[in-house]
């Protein structure tokens, strides 16, 4: 997650330095260019790699796309131009796209019960800690831009050996587990509150029977999940328009305004800071009110916030304030749509259900940083990018507004079979 996190803001931090220096020949249009086909690699590993991950098992799938993106990744410091600059960073999101999905259902495979807010709020820290440390980092050496991306691709491959050697491997084939083992898991299942299962790692590979053992988007599309998919889908889809939107464009929408690079790296920092303060505090409050109503409240209040810093403020210590607050709000809407997403499918849908919010969610993320890019090169960014933000987290609200609480788990063939 903190690589993720690195890949978040990577882009906003060096953006500015590219457009001014012109170098690789970046410009508004170049850098738009660039943020939105790395976006769309990592859409493409999000819905049709990470879903692997229900039949391959969890851990060699993060391992083998660690590997793949930190390659990538320590690639662009060798881009000639623009375009090549772009195809390694969509090269590079192939692999990233798989592991917020893979990692999620990872720890919801193996999260106490009632505890699936917490549980996923906690995890994804690490991918606001990564925004915060690559903000940090960009304060430090840029104009040296490609410090930035050496930095990200050595941390990946460092990662790989201690995900292979310490991470247990979970979902293997239903056939290898032993028929004690089933039995167990179905008594410690039984014992479970509803919608929540139990608090062991055998529960994670025993769950699916034989005939439901391979997992596909089919699933979603039987009754109740295809509403529940779609009020999924565009809560994503708005909650990461905001996240990247905001991520890569920050800094300039802050220079649009009158304010310095610098103080538009600061204030990226204290964003994310308030993402991580904001994700200890949603998940808690998830797991004992109820996900729909944290969510329901979170995008609400970021739609007040992002409004609000569409008025220029003068008073430096107001000023990030209001960002440190925004960032609370904005950044863990968008992760307990995910937790959302853990406790309403079943544990043999949970990657790809993942993967399907997290892979619609980044075609958000492609037009949150190319719509915001539009007003940049056209001048207006400030204050119509932040109307424009405001806007997306109102209809992340009216389209959850939808979804229920809960829901029963269906078989393979659309019988109600109990909640998951």
């Amino acid at each position: 997650m903190v690589l993720d996190g690195f890949d978040l803001v990577v882009l906003g931090t060096v953006i500015p330095t590219l457009i001014k220096s012109q170098e690789l020949g970046f410009d508004a249009v170049g850098a738009t260019f660039a943020a939105t086909v790395s976006l769309v690699g990592v859409g493409l590993g999000a819905l049709f790699i990470a879903p692997l991950s229900d039949r391959l098992g969890r851990r060699n799938l993060l391992v083998a796309c660690v590997a793949w993106f930190s390659l990538f990744t320590i690639a662009v410091v060798f881009a000639p131009n623009v375009a090549w600059f772009s195809t390694f960073r969509l090269l590079a999101g192939l692999g990233l796209g798989a592991c917020l999905p893979a990692a999620l259902a990872y720890m919801n495979d193996y999260a106490p019960a009632g505890t699936a807010g917490k549980s996923t709020t906690r995890t994804m820290t690490g991918y606001h800690v990564g925004a915060v440390a690559t903000a940090f980092l960009a304060l430090m050496v840029i104009p040296s831009w490609r410090t930035m991306f050496v930095a990200g691709g050595l941390a990946g491959f460092a990662l790989v050996p201690f995900l292979w050697f310490k991470l247990p491997e979970t979902l293997p084939p239903v056939h290898h587990i032993p028929a004690t083992a089933k039995s167990a898991t179905a008594k410690s299942a039984a014992a479970s509150p509803a919608g929540t299962p139990a608090a062991t790692p055998d529960r994670a590979v025993a769950a699916p029977s034989p005939a439901e053992e391979r997992a596909s988007f089919r699933d979603l599309g039987r009754k109740p999940y295809p509403l529940i998919a779609a009020g999924v889908a565009v809560a994503s889809f708005m909650g990461l328009l905001l996240v990247y939107g905001l991520n890569t464009w920050l800094p300039q929408l802050m220079a649009s305004a009158g304010y310095s690079l610098n103080a538009g790296l600061a204030l990226l920092l204290v964003l994310n800071v308030g993402a991580v303060v904001g994700l200890l505090i949603a998940g808690v409050l998830a797991d004992r009110h109820g996900t729909k109503k944290i969510v329901l409240l979170w995008f609400g209040l970021s739609a007040v916030f992002l409004a609000a810093l569409s008025i220029q403020i003068q008073n430096e210590v107001v000023l990030y304030a209001a960002v440190f607050v925004t960032g609370v709000f904005v950044f863990s809407s968008q992760v307990l749509v995910y937790a959302w997403v853990s406790q309403l499918f079943p544990v043999r849908l949970r990657g790809t259900a993942l993967g399907f919010a997290a892979g619609v969610g980044r075609l958000g993320a492609i037009l949150g940083p190319a719509v915001t890019g539009a007003l940049v090169a056209a001048g207006i960014a400030y204050p119509w990018g932040f109307y424009v933000f405001a806007a997306a987290a109102v209809l992340a609200v009216i389209a959850l507004a939808f979804v229920p609480q809960t829901v029963p788990a269906v078989s393979r063939t659309g019988a109600s079979v109990g909640h998951p």
